[in-house]
This record gives structure tokens, C-alpha cells and sequence, in this order.
């Protein structure tokens, strides 16, 4: 089983260079989805603990944790997509190639979906907080 060199050639042919594309595509959903586990983990522990006894409000803390399973599961989809890649050296007609490219497209949708809900959600969390807090320095 041959891992899928990125490296791009003046010799590759234009699925080539898509499946090299998309796969540096792929590294760096991966990379940005770990990112986001952590950056979760530490909302969710913000949340927690400093936020929750100041604003007796638990809705975006569970937000952010439904939000971390979700990040999780399309982590390990990605993982999973990322080992099965490694077939793509073994396509050797059109339908093959296409094959790869249209699940890549399902893939990138639900990992830009996911993004867009995330930074909403994000979004959502800031300007509560801006706002709460504003509202406690008024009255302090």
C-alpha cells in the first residue's frame, strides 16, 4: 500500500493534481479540526467553571459540547477518509478518479458546514459574554 506523494509534477496529469490537491486539502482539515478540539476543550472549560456561577446559564456550554462530539466524529470520518485515500494509487480508470473526487466534495461540504456552525456558535458565546459582562460592570 503506497501513501499518495503530494508533491506535484510537470508530468502529472490533471487528476493527478487534484488527488495531490485535494490530500494537502484533507492534511489541512485534519490539522484545523485538532485545533479545534482544543480551542472546545478550553471554551467548554471556561465555561465551566468561571462563566457558569456568573451567568446561571448552561445553553452554550452544551452548545459547545454537543459541538465537541460533533467535531470529534468528523475527526475520526476524516482519519478514516484519510487512510482509504491510499487506494487512490491503485484507480486506474475515469471512474475510479471520480469516484475519490465526489466523495472529497461530500467531505469538504460537511467539514465547511461544520466550520459555519462552529464559528456561529463562537459568534453566539462572545457576544453573550461581551454582553453579560458589560451589564455586571454597570451594576458593579
Amino acid at each position: 500500500m503506497e501513501i499518495l506523494k503530494t508533491e506535484i509534477y510537470n508530468h502529472d496529469t490533471d487528476v493527478d493534481v487534484t488527488h495531490k490537491i485535494n490530500t494537502i486539502e484533507l492534511d489541512n482539515w485534519i490539522n484545523h479540526l485538532k485545533y479545534i478540539k482544543k480551542e472546545l476543550n478550553n471554551l467548554i472549560g471556561l465555561c465551566g467553571e468561571d462563566l457558569s456561577n456568573k451567568f446561571k446559564d448552561d445553553s452554550v456550554l452544551l452548545k459547545f459540547q454537543k459541538k465537541e462530539a460533533e467535531n470529534e466524529i468528523l475527526l475520526q470520518a476524516l482519519f478514516n477518509y484519510m487512510n482509504s485515500r491510499s487506494d487512490i494509487v491503485e484507480c486506474e480508470d475515469t471512474h475510479c478518479d471520480m469516484v475519490f473526487i465526489t466523495e472529497h466534495e461530500s467531505y469538504r461540504r460537511s467539514y465547511l458546514y461544520h466550520l459555519d456552525k462552529y464559528r456561529r456558535l463562537k459568534d453566539e458565546f462572545f457576544s453573550q459574554v461581551q454582553g453579560k459582562l458589560t451589564r455586571l460592570n454597570l451594576i458593579s
